[in-house]
């Protein structure tokens, strides 16, 4: 997996080695997932028009997608949730309050994929464990 891009130049870099253009467009979008973890794609749109002006969300969209395809991003997906995006592509889980839907980076157990070792993998060659933890957060628990 890609690793965590901080710098302009770092993400310029790292679409380009993804055969990717590198677009206004595309920068802000991954500076939008950056500044603004576990985002869903219709935040990270508010976000790139406020910085960028008329950008259509269907180009935010097909943004989103071919930088998770390609790894610069993730996506991820809690039950119930529609699609969050972050720029920590590594190996880790997520922790979700219940009551206010607040999400949080877990490190993974073991620190490297999969962290969990299934009982009977039929077959497959295992190479990543999704986990999601589901609790009440600290401020919730005080309402």
């Amino acid at each position: 997996m890609a690793a965590r891009n901080n710098t302009p130049s770092d993400i310029s870099d790292a679409l380009r080695s993804a055969g990717l253009q590198v677009t206004a467009q595309r920068l802000a979008v991954y500076r939008a997932v950056r500044d603004k973890p576990h985002a869903m794609a219709d935040e990270i749109s508010d976000c790139v028009r406020s910085e960028l002006g008329t950008v259509s969300r269907q180009a935010v969209y097909d943004a989103l997608n071919v930088m998770s395809e390609h790894e610069l991003i993730r996506r991820i997906q809690p039950a119930g949730s529609a699609a969050r995006f972050e720029d920590r592509v590594d190996n880790h889980h997520h922790l979700i309050c219940r009551v206010c839907q607040s999400l949080v980076d877990i490190d993974c157990a073991i620190g490297k994929a999969p962290c969990l070792i299934a009982d009977d993998d039929h077959g497959y060659l295992i190479d990543e464990a999704e986990v999601i933890y589901w609790g009440t957060c600290p401020g919730c628990q005080q309402d």
